[in-house]
């Protein structure tokens, strides 16, 4: 391993106290990829919160209020977790898990209504985003 001066030596982290972590694997084998950004922001907040057993003892409501979000995310965060075997939860009390061997990849659903198209399809961002710059719709 090549050893490489901090940038800043006065500023290196120390740890003191509790101290969270999420494995290199979560990243560098696919975990980060598989999750919807508003799962991420809530695994990373019980990882940030959980003791050294995974155990996060904030309650639901409490973690929802600290995220940005539409009102149904939560629980399409916290479904997507569960399902994606990185959390378990028992109603009360969340467990940040141990990864598994590998990544639950979900296959995105087909989109068959309007509505669908207009809520999911990558396509579309252009033309959400080509009106709020003054141009018109093709």
């Amino acid at each position: 391993m090549i050893e490489k001066p901090p940038r800043c030596p006065e500023r290196v982290r120390k740890s003191t106290g509790s101290v969270a972590f999420i494995a290199h694997r979560f990243v560098r084998q696919g975990f980060w990829a598989t999750l919807r950004h508003h799962a991420l922001l809530l695994y990373v907040l019980l990882v940030l919160g959980a003791d050294r057993h995974g155990l996060s003892y904030d309650s639901f409501d409490k973690l929802c209020a600290l995220l940005p979000r539409c009102p149904d995310d939560d629980l399409v965060a916290r479904n997507a977790l569960i399902h994606q075997d990185l959390i378990a939860f028992d109603g009360l009390l969340f467990q940040v898990l141990s990864l598994p061997e590998t990544p639950v990849v979900v296959a995105a659903p087909a989109l068959r209504t309007p509505e669908q198209m207009r809520q999911a399809d990558p396509a579309t961002i252009q033309q959400i985003i080509r009106p709020s710059l003054g141009e018109d719709e093709d």
